[in-house]
């Protein structure tokens, strides 16, 4: 238990580490206000200001990317990936117990009143429709979260050709 805390602790940290580079705000690039005179604005002036203005704005929203090279970051991102993956083992866990609990209901209730059984046993069909449709949904989240790539394919003009796609289809033709 106590291995665990400090384990989360250090992996937080060193997390922390590798995020706080890509988080720091781009301070050289923003532009900084300068005070003017009282003088009457010309057009090269209001010009200045739309382009400091577009540079400010862009340098603020510009999404700082930063790529993943150390073998510690790529090992982080696994590690959180299989722990998406023991959560997802939890959730069917819980599906399968939801089931147990619908089919324990429908033996007491048959127990109880043996004169319902087939209008009992389609309700416990339908309970189980809907827990398996929950544990499933949780394996396919967990899955996609495992297994799906985070950046597109790239589209290779000489494969689309060789498998007869045409360049309508291909999002990257711009021709």
């Amino acid at each position: 238990m106590a291995a665990s805390r400090v384990l989360a602790s250090r992996m937080a940290t060193s997390m922390a580490q590798v995020a706080r580079p890509a988080m720091r705000v781009n301070v050289a690039n923003a532009s900084k206000r300068t005070i003017t005179g009282m003088t009457k604005p010309s057009p090269m002036q209001s010009m200045k200001r739309s382009s400091i203005l577009n540079t400010t704005t862009r340098s603020a929203f510009k999404q700082q990317t930063r790529s993943y090279n150390s073998e510690m970051a790529n090992a982080l991102v696994e590690v959180s990936k299989n722990l998406g993956m023991g959560s997802a083992a939890i959730g069917l866990t819980g599906a399968g117990i939801g089931i147990g609990l619908v089919f324990a209901a429908l033996l007491n209730g048959v127990a109880r009143n043996p004169a319902l059984k087939g209008q009992l046993f389609s309700y416990a069909i339908l309970g189980f429709a809907f827990v398996e449709a929950i544990g499933l949904f949780d394996l396919m989240v967990a899955l996609m979260a495992k297994f799906v790539r985070e950046t597109p394919p790239t589209f290779n003009p000489a494969v689309t050709k060789a498998l007869g796609i045409p360049a309508l289809l291909d999002p990257l033709d711009l021709n």
